[in-house]
């Protein structure tokens, strides 16, 4: 028993190795650029080895997000296990927005990698999307409070998609937390269907010249509809719904789109 626990320990070392040096090539040359040769060597293992743990760079790929995700929910939880979220108030988005941009900027390798491989490979960014769907559905129940212009998973999947994108822009002269501040004004104002007079946190209401429709008012709630409508994953198993919604923005799917349809974490 105690060299077969022995044997897992260090199978388990020889992949997470093997992972951090497809992380360190991916860097270097590009997701699509790099070889399985390429990633053994880094890594200082025979070509071979890297079989014993992976059918190939999409696994590995697989695992890099799903490793990525549940060390986020679990920070996540550990920062802030009672954290806000009702989207009416501007400071429940601002926690959301701020962990997504934190996650996309420490992971910006993998996110790379991860658009890259969906881009070229229909049935990964199928597998991707399934891994994102749980993030998805939970950031789709924080927009719950809301008078959305559609299906909540609709919304949450637009929002999701603007978020990837904006995070995946050079901005040059803009510091990350001028760029959180600016996505989450974006994001509360685009929820809540607002403009900048207006307000939407619970039991708000559209200041004078605030509401989103001619001569319109803000909903219940403190929302109000917007003509345009506007609004937003590894494990394959759902997470507890304390996980991490506020990655949103999953990677870009077949076609070269700029995010999944998944949220890419969720709060």
């Amino acid at each position: 028993m105690a060299v077969t626990g022995v044997r897992k320990q260090q199978a388990a070392q020889t992949a997470n190795e093997l992972k951090a040096a497809a992380v360190r090539v991916f860097a270097r040359v590009g997701y699509l650029n790099t070889k399985i040769t390429d990633i053994t060597a880094e890594a200082g293992r025979a070509t071979g080895s890297f079989y014993k743990h992976f059918t190939g760079k999409e696994q590995l790929l697989e695992a890099l997000l799903s490793d990525l995700l549940m060390a986020s929910d679990a920070d996540l939880l550990a920062e802030n296990p009672d954290h806000p979220d009702d989207f009416r108030d501007r400071e429940a988005v601002l926690f959301h927005v701020r962990h997504f941009w934190d996650f996309q900027r420490r992971n910006r390798t993998v996110m790379t990698a991860l658009q890259q491989a969906a881009t070229v490979d229909d049935a990964f960014a199928r597998r991707q999307e399934e891994l994102l769907e749980p993030d998805l559905h939970h950031l789709a129940g924080h927009l719950s409070g809301l008078d959305l212009p559609g299906d909540p998973v609709a919304v949450a999947t637009l929002l999701s998609r603007t978020m990837w994108a904006f995070a995946g822009t050079a901005l040059p002269g803009t510091d990350d937390e001028e760029a959180i501040e600016t996505l989450t004004t974006f994001v509360h104002s685009g929820l809540a269907g607002l403009g900048r007079s207006g307000s939407a946190e619970p039991g708000g209401s559209a200041e004078p010249g605030g509401s989103a429709e001619p001569g319109g008012s803000a909903r219940s709630g403190g929302s109000a509809r917007s003509r345009s409508g506007s609004s937003a994953r590894s494990g394959g198993s759902a997470r507890s719904s304390s996980g991490s919604s506020a990655r949103s923005g999953g990677s870009g799917g077949s076609g070269g789109s700029g995010g999944s349809g998944g949220s890419g974490g969720a709060a």
